[in-house]
């Protein structure tokens, strides 16, 4: 763990994180066998009565001294390890579009390709440029110890290189609600050649093949809701979670709450599109208010035919 340097912040962080270890741990020992010695040598039975003890300034100053140096060397370490992460990233820096919402990642690269897994280069620096949709988010990338947190209406920065080809887990650590804890993914280093051949090729689940076929619309329908994150709340499989499965949702009869008002209608390509543009219009009853934000930012309308595609195949 602590010899881990796969990112250019990883030797400062894990100095700092040793340094401040090392100190807490001789202090754990230390002190516990002074209370130790203490309790044995001034135990009651040995002497009954406590005599009064007078102050002693020098001791006083030296138990004061040592942890304010001892604060101050601590605080130096971590300095040193956070102040890099502020930097500006370098100007030949790769940028990626990182979008945060309940409950899951989006990122979108500099020709155009959005994904739900952060692919990146090895050598290159990666500047993440961050916003969040809804909540607090938190980007954490424990091996390369980054950690940023994101606030709804403040762009956030944070950038790194990677130093090894790999796949390493991507987590959200600000609580975010009811799924906070499945919103994971992963980051994708590869080697130079092998990154470039992925962010040229058309399909983000090959990069080998020289010709494409394009999927049925229904196929990238089914690709696009999990890459917005429609699956951290709807299933596909009749499973009730945070909203309406998919199973068997299209040319259904569902009562929704319209305002104060119920009504019963047909789930058709007018009310998915609604939903998904204006999702607190119409509630689905028994279901929640509000915790469904429009994707009218992330999708546009060729993107949600292919999702209205995708559902008519779930019957």
């Amino acid at each position: 763990m602590f010899s881990s340097n796969l990112s250019n912040f990883s030797q400062g962080v894990n100095t700092a994180f040793i340094v401040i270890l090392g100190i807490i741990g001789f202090f754990l020992v230390g002190l516990t066998a002074v209370l130790i010695y203490f309790i044995v040598k001034y135990r009651a039975s040995k002497h009954p009565v406590a005599s009064q003890v007078s102050g002693n300034t020098t001791l006083e100053i030296i138990w004061t001294l040592i942890p304010l140096l001892l604060v101050l060397g601590m605080f130096y370490f971590g300095w040193v390890a956070w102040k890099p992460m502020e930097s500006r990233p370098p100007r030949n820096a790769m940028h990626i579009k990182t979008t945060a919402r309940m409950w899951n990642w989006s990122f979108t690269y500099e020709n155009g390709k959005v994904t739900d897994t952060l692919y990146i280069p090895v050598g290159l620096p990666v500047a993440l440029d961050m916003e969040a949709l809804d909540v607090i988010h938190s980007l954490y990338i424990p091996v390369f110890r980054i950690k940023k947190d994101i606030v709804p209406g403040t762009p956030r920065l944070t950038w790194f290189i990677a130093n090894s080809p790999g796949s390493y887990d991507l987590f959200c650590t600000e609580y975010c609600g009811l799924q906070h804890s499945t919103m994971i993914t992963l980051v994708k280093a590869l080697p130079g050649e092998d990154f470039e051949a992925w962010y040229a090729s058309l399909d983000t689940t090959s990069a080998q093949s020289t010709v494409q076929i394009a999927p049925p619309a229904s196929e990238e329908g089914r690709k696009l809701i999990k890459q917005v994150g429609c699956t951290a709340c709807h299933t596909t499989d009749g499973t009730r979670l945070v909203g309406p499965t998919y199973k068997g949702l299209f040319g259904k009869t569902e009562i929704v709450i319209t305002g104060k008002e119920e009504r019963t209608i047909t789930v058709d390509e007018a009310y998915i599109r609604t939903s998904i543009l204006d999702p607190n219009k119409d509630i689905v009853k028994g279901y929640t208010k509000g915790l469904m934000l429009s994707y009218g930012n992330q999708l546009n309308e060729e993107e949600i035919q292919k999702i209205i595609d995708y559902l008519r195949t779930l019957q």
